[in-house]
């Protein structure tokens, strides 16, 4: 599990460091005038040997950043704070990022729930929260992202249909489910990265498309759809307008209509109101009966 540290501040550290540098350096050029004066130039390069040892300790981290440090193949623990700071100058240093990172995947054609081909692909939005994880235990864990979220991709196109065409009971569809489907799949992706150390900020679905094969059936079937769909409220519209008007003549007694003539009222009523096309009238200058 991640471990935090906390470093002390690395500017002491380098005011002392440059100080030492400089006084060994002073050592090593004083001990240039006296050939025999050995004690001088050791003293000098142990000084420039310590001064190098502690800017090796030295570290900057900025915002957003972390130092993952290891002390021999053992994991010490992981630098979150930021500035200029001092640590053990033996720990091995691995910088990871800690920002935000935006991932799009590419059209995948997966088969949906009903087996209709369909070209789905997502945007996941994703950040490294524990860095253990992230460095230990994957093995590079922006490949892992890639791979799990084209993976997590596919399994929701196939447990989910493109729409309720075939599937009139579906309580979730991938077209129509909005809010429902981005919680789905940030849900799977959270779990399948959780082993990595990710979590998942956010996760949608940015194309949706039947494949191009039956892409033009499709589309017939969904203008049939929709043609039927009409003509049925053009006929509830019209077997209600035909309902109020024989009650508004009934009532008001502007004609008394046999059932004859009130079918053939009905029959006139619904072809001018369900037609496509403007009703041609012809005029009866007779009586009802010629």
């Amino acid at each position: 599990m991640e471990k935090l540290i906390k470093p002390v501040s690395g500017f002491l550290t380098l005011i002392l460091s440059i100080i030492i540098f400089i006084s060994g350096l002073l050592m090593l050029i004083n001990s240039g005038h006296d050939q025999q004066n050995t004690t001088l130039v050791i003293f000098g390069l142990l000084l420039e040997a310590i001064a190098v040892f502690l800017f090796k300790g030295l570290t900057i981290v900025n915002p957003n950043q972390s130092v993952v440090c290891t002390f021999f193949g053992k994991y010490v623990g992981t630098v979150k704070a930021n500035g200029l700071l001092f640590v053990n100058p033996l720990y091995r240093k691995q910088r990871l990022s800690l920002r935000a990172n935006n991932f799009e995947s590419t059209k995948l054609k997966v088969n949906d729930k009903m087996g209709n081909p369909i070209e789905i692909a997502a945007v996941v939005v994703w950040q490294v929260k524990d860095t253990y994880k992230a460095t230990f235990e994957v093995t590079s864990y922006d490949q892992y992202v890639k791979i799990q979220s084209e993976s997590a991709v596919r399994h929701l196109a196939s447990t989910c249909p493109y729409d309720q065409l075939e599937d009139e009971h579906a309580g979730i569809t991938l077209r129509d489910g909005g809010e429902k489907v981005t919680a789905l799949l940030e849900s799977e992706l959270n779990e399948r990265l959780s082993a990595a150390g990710i979590i998942i900020k956010e996760a949608r679905i940015s194309h949706l498309a039947y494949a191009a094969e039956i892409a033009g059936a499709m589309l017939q079937r969904q203008q049939a759809t929709a043609i039927v769909a009409a003509r049925f409220k053009i006929v509830e519209g019209a077997v209600g307008m035909v309902e109020l008007a024989l009650e508004q003549l009934s009532k008001k007694q502007i004609v008394t209509l046999d059932e004859e003539r009130k079918a053939a009222m009905v029959s006139n009523l619904m072809v001018v109101l369900c037609g496509e096309k403007a009703a041609t009238p012809v005029l009866n200058t007779g009586t009802l009966y010629q």
